[in-house]
C-alpha cells in the first residue's frame, strides 16, 4: 500500500485540481489537513460565488476533493502553544501531532486510539452538501483569531525596529533580521515579548514564566521550540509588512495574508508543501528544514494529471481492483515531480511513520523494521480489531498532548468513499463475495 512522502496542501492547490487528479495526490502522498484549510473552506459559504453556483456547492465540491484516505487533521496551532508552554514535547521533524486520542495498552505496547475529529465529520457532511451553523461560528472564531491585527498600528510599531537595522529590501533579508532580533534578545525578554506577540492572555505569561525558571532556564530554542518557531513567524510577518515587503491592504476577494502565513505554524508537521499561492511561493522556501521541499501547485497539478492520463489506459479488469491494489508506486517517466519527492524523502528509514487505520481500509505500523504489518488483509484486520477490541486504557491525563516518542502504535478511525471521480480506489467486499458466487 503506498504511504508516500507527507504532505501539506492549501486551499488554493486543492481547488486547481480536478476530482481525479485529487485521487492521485490521496495515493501517493501522506496528506496533513490544517485547521486553517478547515476555515478557509468554511469561509466560502460566507463569499458570493460567481456562475450560478451556491456557496453550499462550492464547499461540497471541494470536500468531495480532500483528500480521506491518506490524511490527518493536524491539532489546532493554539493547542500545540498551548502543549509546548506547558512542558509537552511537539513533534518538529515532520510528524504529524493530533489532539485528543485515548490512551492504551495492547501486547505490552502503548498506543493511542483516534476517533475522527468534529473536523473530518464536517468534511464526510460537506460531500453530501450538509451544513451546520455551529461550523460557521466555529470557523469565524478561528478566522477572526488569526486575522484579528491592527495592522495600521503594527506598521508604525515595528517599523521602529529598523532603528537599528537597514530596512530589508527582500523577504530574505527580514527573515534574517527577525531571527537576528530574537537572538539578541535576553531569553526571558524573548519569551515575554513572543507570548504577547502570539497573543497568550497576559494573565498566563507569569506561570509560563515560572515553569521555564524551574526548569532551569534553558535555552527557549530547545525548552519551547514550537513557541520559537511560531514567534519566528509572526516577528517575520510584522516586520515584512513594516518594510512594505507584504501588503497590509487585504486585495479584494482575497483572505488577510495572515491566513497565508498562519499556514506556516504548521511547517515542522511535513516534508512537502504544496501551494498554488504567490505569497506562499516567496515566504514558505524561507522557513523550510534541509530536508523539506516546496512545490509549486501548478508543476503538482501537471505530474497528477499525467499519472491519470498513464493509468486511464489500464485495463478495466486491472483498474476494478482498485487504486490500491495496481498503483503503489509512482510510474517511472510519467511523474517526474512526484519522483524526486519519493526519492528525496522516502529513501531513509522514518521513525514512527506509522499509524493503525481504521474503518473502511487500515494498516497498522509500529516499529517497522521490527514488526512489520502483516501481508494479508485479513491478518491486518485482525489487528486492527483487537486494537479496538482488546486494548486497555491506560491512566494518563486526558489534557496531556501526547508525546510522539512514547507512542508504539496508534489507531485512527476514519470513513472512506470507495470510489471519486472515474476511481474505484478501494474495491467494496461485497464485489468480491458476488465475483466468488457467480464463479
Amino acid at each position: 500500500m503506498p504511504l508516500g512522502p507527507i504532505l501539506i496542501f492549501d486551499k488554493s492547490f486543492l481547488q486547481s485540481l480536478n476530482v481525479d487528479e485529487a485521487v492521485w495526490l490521496d495515493n501517493f502522498f501522506l496528506t496533513v489537513i490544517t485547521p486553517l484549510f478547515f476555515v478557509e473552506t468554511l469561509a466560502d459559504l460566507e463569499k458570493e460565488v460567481h456562475r450560478g453556483r451556491t456557496p453550499e456547492q462550492v464547499v461540497g465540491s471541494l470536500a468531495y476533493k480532500t483528500p480521506d484516505m491518506q490524511s490527518y487533521m493536524a491539532a489546532h496551532h493554539g493547542t500545540l502553544l498551548w502543549a509546548d508552554l506547558h512542558g509537552q514535547k511537539v513533534p518538529m521533524d515532520g510528524r504529524i501531532p493530533r489532539a485528543g486520542g485515548r490512551y492504551v495498552t495492547l501486547d505490552g505496547k502503548q498506543g493511542v486510539i483516534y476517533e475522527r475529529t468534529p473536523e473530518e465529520e464536517a468534511f464526510a457532511r460537506w460531500q453530501r452538501h450538509e451544513f451546520l451553523d455551529l461550523e460557521r461560528q466555529i470557523a469565524k472564531v478561528w478566522r477572526r483569531n488569526v486575522t484579528n491585527i491592527d495592522h495600521t498600528g503594527n506598521y508604525a510599531l515595528f517599523s521602529g525596529f529598523y532603528g537599528s537595522f537597514r530596512k530589508p529590501k527582500t523577504l530574505a533579508d527580514a527573515k534574517h533580521i527577525a531571527d537576528t532580533l530574537i537572538s539578541l534578545l535576553d531569553e526571558e525578554k524573548a519569551l515575554l515579548f513572543g507570548l504577547s506577540m502570539l497573543g497568550v492572555p497576559a494573565e498566563e505569561h507569569g506561570e509560563i514564566v515560572q515553569r521555564w525558571a524551574a526548569a532551569g532556564k534553558p535555552p527557549l530554542r530547545e525548552y519551547a521550540p514550537y513557541f520559537m518557531h511560531m514567534f519566528s513567524v509572526d516577528f517575520f510577518f510584522h516586520l515584512a509588512i513594516a518594510a512594505d515587503l507584504i501588503s497590509r491592504v487585504r486585495p479584494e476577494g482575497k483572505a488577510d495574508n495572515k491566513v497565508d502565513v498562519a499556514y506556516l505554524y504548521y511547517l515542522p508537521f511535513c516534508m512537502v508543501f504544496v501551494s498554488s499561492d504567490n505569497l506562499h511561493k516567496r515566504v514558505v522556501p524561507l522557513f523550510l528544514r534541509p530536508d523539506q521541499s516546496f512545490v509549486e501547485g501548478p508543476d503538482l497539478k501537471a505530474d497528477l494529471k499525467r499519472i491519470d492520463e498513464y493509468y486511464k489506459q489500464l485495463p478495466k479488469g486491472q483498474t476494478d481492483q482498485g487504486v490500491y491494489k495496481f498503483a503503489t508506486s509512482p510510474p517511472d517517466g510519467i511523474c517526474p515531480k512526484v519522483k524526486e519527492l519519493w526519492d528525496k524523502h522516502l529513501t531513509r528509514p522514518r521513525e514512527n511513520e506509522g499509524v493503525a487505520e481504521g474503518g473502511e481500509e487500515g494498516e497498522m505500523d509500529g516499529e517497522r523494521e521490527q514488526s512489520p504489518p502483516p501481508k494479508d488483509d485479513k491478518a491486518l484486520i485482525d489487528m486492527i480489531n483487537r486494537a479496538q477490541s482488546e486494548s486497555l486504557p491506560l491512566d494518563v491525563d486526558p489534557e496531556k498532548f501526547p508525546d510522539i516518542d512514547d507512542i508504539q502504535f496508534a489507531h485512527v478511525s476514519r470513513l472512506v468513499v470507495p470510489k471519486k471521480g472515474k476511481w474505484i480506489r478501494v474495491r467494496p467486499p461485497e464485489l468480491d463475495d458476488d465475483q466468488s458466487k457467480s464463479s
